[in-house]
C-alpha cells in the first residue's frame, strides 16, 4: 500500500470560470486564469493560464482565446481537458517526477449543476490520469475554508460569488439545506461595465479594460467612506473609430452594476425565504457569510447586510477560501469515506461527497 501511495498524488481542484487553484500538501501551488488560446489552423492548444490570458483580445485570425468554462461548467470538453492536464503538470512536486503519477482529485463543482454538467467535471479530470475524483459543493467548500464548523446543529448562510455563478446556500449539519444558484457574477459585472462604456461614454473597451475597471474602481453602492481615485481607461471611439481616453470614476460603476447586484439581493432574499424557522433564528444570530472574487466588490457586503438587515462577514481571502475548503476535504478525505459508507458500498461514479461526511473537519474556534 506504501508503494502505491508512493506512485500517487493527492491534489485539490476549484476548476473556476475566471481562475482555477490547485492545493497540494496543504499549499496553494497554482492560480491560473481559465484560459487556452488555440491555432484556428492545426486546432490544437497553443497557450494555456496566464500566456493565454496575455493574448485576450489581441490576437489574428488564426489564433482565438476561449474561456473552456461557463457559467461555473464545461463548455468545451476538449480545451478544458488539456487547461487541466497542463495546469496539474505544473504543480511541482508532479513537474518533478519522471513518469506521470496516479492522481487522487478532489474537485468543487456548482451547488445548482446538473448531472450531465456533473459528469463533464468527472470526466474531464479522470482523463488526466485521475485514479479517484470526487466531488463537493462549492458553498459546502467555501463553509469549510472559512472555518465555520459545518457539522453543527446550526444554521450558517453562505454567499459564493465566483467568475460564473453566484451560489447561495443555508447549511447545517453537514449538508446544504437550501440554495440559489445563479449565473449573475463577475463575469456579468464585467459585461455590464462593458455596455455602460459603450452606451455613455461611445468608449468600445475589451473584456480586461473591463475587468481592470471593475477591480480599480468597482462598487456596489454610490457612496464610499474610503473612495477610490477616478482612473483613465481606454479604448476605441465609437463615432470616429480613433483611440481615446476618458475618466471613470466609482459612482458610475456602481450605477453600471445596479441591475445586477438588485439581482443577487433577490437571490439572497429567495434563500432566506426558504430558510427553516429554527435555522432562520440561527442566522440571525451568525450573519452572513460571504466568499468568491465577486465578494470583494466595494460596498457589496454594506448592500446586503442592508437588504437583509444582517451582519455580514467577508472571508479573509475571499479568492481562496473554496480552495481551500476543498483542500481540507482532500486531507481529510478517508475519514470522510469511512464515515459516509459501509464497506464495498462507495457510490457509483461520479463520487460526489455526501453531506453527512463532513464531521469533524473544523476544529472549533
Amino acid at each position: 500500500m506504501g508503494l502505491f501511495n508512493f506512485f500517487t498524488e493527492e491534489i485539490a481542484i476549484d476548476l473556476g470560470t475566471a481562475n482555477t487553484l490547485i492545493i497540494h500538501n496543504d499549499k496553494v501551488v497554482v492560480d491560473s486564469p481559465s484560459i487556452v488560446a488555440i491555432d484556428q489552423n492545426t486546432g490544437k492548444v497553443i497557450a494555456v493560464g496566464r500566456n493565454a490570458s496575455l493574448m485576450q483580445g489581441k490576437t489574428h485570425e488564426n489564433i482565438k482565446t476561449i474561456r473552456p468554462l461557463k457559467d461555473g461548467v464545461i463548455a468545451n470538453f476538449k480545451a478544458s481537458e488539456f487547461m487541466i492536464n497542463e495546469l496539474i503538470r505544473n504543480v511541482p512536486a508532479i513537474k518533478k517526477r519522471l513518469f506521470p503519477p496516479s492522481l487522487k482529485v478532489v474537485i468543487c463543482i456548482p451547488s445548482g449543476i446538473t448531472e450531465v454538467e456533473k459528469r463533464a467535471v468527472y470526466d474531464s479530470t479522470q482523463r488526466v490520469n485521475a485514479r479517484d475524483v470526487y466531488l463537493v459543493h462549492e458553498p459546502m467548500a467555501a463553509a469549510i475554508g472559512m472555518g465555520i464548523d459545518v457539522q453543527q446543529p446550526k444554521g450558517n448562510i453562505i454567499i459564493d460569488i465566483g467568475g460564473g455563478t453566484a451560489e447561495i446556500a443555508v447549511i447545517a449539519l453537514g449538508g446544504i439545506v437550501c440554495d440559489k444558484s445563479i449565473k449573475i457574477a463577475g463575469d456579468v459585472l464585467t459585461n455590464d461595465i462593458s455596455y455602460y462604456m459603450r452606451t455613455q461614454h461611445n468608449l468600445f473597451v475589451g473584456e480586461h479594460m473591463a475587468e481592470m475597471i471593475k477591480i480599480q474602481v468597482g462598487s456596489a453602492v454610490d457612496h464610499l467612506d474610503n473612495p477610490p481615485d477616478d482612473i483613465p481607461v481606454q479604448g476605441r471611439d465609437l463615432l470616429t473609430g480613433k483611440p481615446k481616453e476618458v475618466k471613470v470614476n466609482y459612482r458610475e460603476i456602481a450605477h453600471a452594476l445596479d441591475k445586477s447586484i438588485l439581482r443577487i439581493e433577490d437571490a439572497v432574499m429567495g434563500a432566506l425565504s426558504e430558510t427553516p424557522p429554527e435555522l432562520a433564528a440561527d442566522i440571525y444570530k451568525t450573519g452572513i457569510y460571504m466568499a468568491g472574487g465577486g465578494s470583494m466588490l466595494r460596498g457589496l457586503d454594506k448592500r446586503i447586510s442592508q437588504k437583509t438587515d444582517l451582519e455580514v462577514q467577508v472571508a479573509e481571502d475571499p479568492l481562496r477560501a473554496v480552495v481551500r475548503g476543498t483542500g481540507i476535504v482532500l486531507k481529510n478525505l478517508d475519514q470522510i469515506i469511512r464515515m459516509s459508507f459501509a464497506p464495498g458500498s462507495e457510490p457509483a461514479k461520479p463520487k460526489e461527497i455526501p453531506s453527512f461526511g463532513f464531521a469533524g473537519l473544523i476544529s472549533k474556534k
